[in-house]
């Protein structure tokens, strides 16, 4: 099996809902938050602005539970399928994504 490549620091994680195929946000990983999102099944990040882990849902409760974890063929970039318990937007939206530009 094929591993994420950390060598060059974090990767781009792709955070999909498993039933509506709607992408609900866009996050960093790095090879810890990855681990801990493999040993838990929810979602871990790295929080560039905090400088640390953050479990998704922590505070607000709005967890993801993973469902199915894609990686790219360059080994950089991660799509993982979740269903989330809540919105996945700190403003409460379902999806991050909801600003319409075109």
């Amino acid at each position: 099996m094929r591993e994420p490549d950390f060598s060059k620091g974090l990767l781009t994680a792709v955070v999909v809902d498993e039933c509506s195929k709607d992408v609900l946000m866009v996050a960093w990983m790095n090879e810890e938050s990855y681990r801990q999102t493999l040993a838990t099944k929810e979602t871990w990040f790295w929080s560039r602005s905090r400088q640390e882990l953050w479990h998704k849902g922590a505070t607000s409760g709005n967890t993801q539970r993973v469902k199915k974890i894609m990686l790219d063929c360059d080994q950089d970039t991660i799509v993982l399928y979740v269903n989330p318990t809540g919105p996945a937007c700190h403003t409460g939206h379902t999806t991050c994504f909801f600003e319409q530009i075109l």
